[in-house]
């Protein structure tokens, strides 16, 4: 005696009617700005100024990690009963290290 046979879930997938190599020709035939479907698989190439790195990430990511150093050291230094200058220190490093991601 063989086991009963299991149910695999189903129905249709497709619309009824449609044959193999029809493609997504009832899919939403609207075109976007650049002319392309809306249904495709293009990928516009980015554009060579989005590519490029901005000149002053950098030097205010080297200018506010290096402040934040010189003002915690300075705190710890110079001005031994002030706490707001090691969160200004903190604050000048975190700052740093935020421009650093938006570094390319």
């Amino acid at each position: 005696m063989a086991p009963p046979k299991r149910k695999t879930g189903g129905g249709r997938t497709t619309a009824k009617g449609t044959r193999p190599g029809d493609g997504q020709k009832y899919a939403n035939p609207t075109e976007n700005k650049a002319g392309v479907h809306t249904s495709s698989r293009y990928t516009p190439p980015v554009p060579l100024e989005a590519k490029l790195p901005k000149v002053w990430v950098p030097w205010l990511m080297i200018a506010l990690l290096v402040v934040g150093m010189i003002v915690i050291i300075l705190r710890n230094l110079v001005f031994t009963g002030n706490n707001w200058l090691t969160l200004v220190g903190l604050g000048c490093i975190l700052g740093g290290l935020y421009t650093a991601t938006k570094w390319r």
